[in-house]
């Protein structure tokens, strides 16, 4: 089935109270749900140069209860001035100017500690081991599962 990314992903019911219902977790609707309100007022930046993902993954972040701001590159995150808000990026791997694990490096250098959770549609498995060393929460293979964006989220702002 085709979602707004343009990919096939497994879907969910697209309402966070359906979803936390639907077995998807650890079968636990409380645990699930908890997820959903830990998020709450937690700010995510998704940073993808693809279109399509910039606007649907803050539709589905919202859902689940996330606030959600999406940049098209690095450079327009860095330059936006909102890092000291973000708790969690979602940040696509290979993007034109600087790549998501440029801007890694970058805001370790600038001491920037935001969980980040790495997005990608290259199935080059070699990558996820060495951003996962590099301090990445998680590192997901498009298409991704909700559940398995959740359980990524709610890593991250474990972390936060």
């Amino acid at each position: 089935m085709e979602n707004g990314l343009g990919r096939g992903v497994d879907v969910l019911p697209r309402s966070p109270a359906a979803w936390c219902h639907s077995g998807a977790g650890d079968g636990d609707p409380e645990h699930v749900m908890g997820s959903v309100i830990m998020a709450q007022g937690s700010l995510v930046a998704v940073i993808d140069d693809d279109e399509s993902v910039r606007e649907s993954l803050p539709d589905l972040l919202k859902e689940f209860g996330f606030e959600a701001q999406a940049f098209p590159s690095a450079e327009e995150f860095l330059a936006s001035g909102d890092l000291t808000q973000i708790k969690c990026l979602i940040l696509d791997i290979a993007m034109p100017g600087m790549s998501g694990p440029d801007l890694q490096r970058e805001l370790r250098r600038r001491r920037q500690e935001i969980p980040i959770v790495f997005i990608t549609g290259h199935g080059d498995e070699t990558v996820r081991p060495h951003l996962l060393k590099e301090g990445a929460v998680e590192c997901l293979f498009k298409p991704f599962s909700e559940t398995a964006l959740l359980a990524a989220l709610k890593t991250a702002l474990r972390v936060a």
